[in-house]
């Protein structure tokens, strides 16, 4: 028994939320405090699943730590891996041929398209409605035959390297990506027939888990989450890289900063990835797909900050290199372990049953907070 439990006010009990519990995403336990089914307090307990990541990668050369972000945040899997061969290529100065940025930002919107597929699946599921989640699988799974074909693997994808990316796209790729295309614009306000306008769904989510502007800047809230609350903070418009300062799109952004709002940024991001992927699927260069590299890369010593606007916000991969084959330490800034120090903060005042619709809406992966 916790020491707290022994000196808790008169009605108020502790309970515990996880570790395996469906709604939790994930290895996640929360220990809540209750008075009734009032949430009076929360708080994380992170770690069933670290391994120890940013360690590992210290004994890594600079072709094979990429691979192991992966595991991460593994929705956005392909975005990871460029952050690291962004900053692998920012130390090196290696320039990357026109080809390979197109395609990595290509591979980057279908990757956000998928996480989102499977967050409004999940959310929607989270708060009772089944359906959605097999609708949101009949696109997802277009994607990841795409991913299939490209890069061998459908969910802990490896493409990325420094100067480009492994091959050349499957001569199939841009008929595939152009039918799925097709396929989600007509498909997409069937997601918001089914669960937007749902009357249910927006009584359990609006006003729900408020985090003001002021709040998501000082809880360090990025990505999607901290947009719902009307803070501009999308990497690609605010410090592009690759080819994202050629593309036309907008970043957006919600005012009301509830669950509802969140909600909505994420769905109007899909109707933007589709947009960039538009602008690029027949205006892909000819040319390399990799620049010319040495077998074995030293990084010169000093240290190296890039970073990515993954399906989560805001990922940063720090290196420090003393010259040699392999990083003298490595720091990964992932933007599920900010986001989740909000919660608390979030769920104060709300009921048991709203828990599970702000967890939804921060969409936690929780290999991404652990690392």
């Amino acid at each position: 028994m916790r020491d707290e439990m022994k000196t808790l006010p008169s009605g108020e009990l502790v309970i515990n939320v996880g570790p395996q519990h469906p709604s939790t995403h994930g290895v996640l336990h929360l220990i809540l405090t209750l008075n009734g089914e009032t949430i009076v307090n929360l708080e994380p307990n992170i770690g069933y699943i670290h391994r120890s990541i940013e360690k590992m990668c210290e004994s890594l050369s600079y072709r094979q730590f990429i691979y192991s972000t992966s595991r991460m945040d593994y929705l956005s899997a392909h975005m990871n891996n460029h952050a690291c061969a962004l900053t692998v290529e920012k130390g090196m100065q290696i320039e990357v041929p026109e080809r390979a940025e197109v395609i990595r930002i290509i591979i980057s919107e279908l990757t956000r398209l998928a996480s989102h597929q499977l967050w409004w699946g999940s959310v929607a599921m989270d708060l009772g409605a089944l359906s959605p989640f097999f609708y949101a699988f009949r696109e997802r799974e277009l994607i990841t035959d795409i991913m299939e074909e490209t890069c061998g693997a459908r969910l802990t994808m490896n493409y990325f390297v420094p100067g480009g990316v492994m091959a050349d796209l499957h001569p199939d790729f841009q008929r595939k990506v152009k039918e799925f295309i097709t396929q989600f614009k007509a498909k997409l306000p069937e997601y918001h027939q089914l669960v937007t306008g749902n009357i249910i769904f927006q009584n359990r989510t609006k006003g729900i888990g408020m985090l003001s502007k002021e709040d998501a800047i000082s809880y360090g809230v990025t990505g999607p989450s901290g947009r719902g609350s009307g803070l501009s903070c999308d990497i690609r418009k605010l410090y592009p890289y690759s080819a994202y300062k050629n593309l036309q799109f907008n970043e957006i952004l919600e005012t009301e900063g509830d669950s509802f709002a969140r909600y909505m940024v994420r769905m109007r991001e899909m109707e933007e990835s589709v947009n960039i992927i538009e602008q690029l699927i027949d205006n892909i260069p000819e040319g390399d797909f990799q620049a010319k590299t040495k077998a074995v890369l030293k990084l010169p010593k000093g240290e190296f900050y890039s970073r990515v606007e993954t399906a989560r916000g805001e990922l940063g991969v720090y290196i420090v290199s003393e010259g040699g084959t392999t990083p003298y330490r490595i720091k990964f800034r992932s933007p599920g372990f900010s986001n989740l120090s909000a919660l608390n903060h979030m769920i104060k005042g709300h009921k048991v049953g709203d828990l599970v619709a702000v967890m939804g809406t921060l969409d936690l992966v929780i290999p991404d907070i652990d690392r």
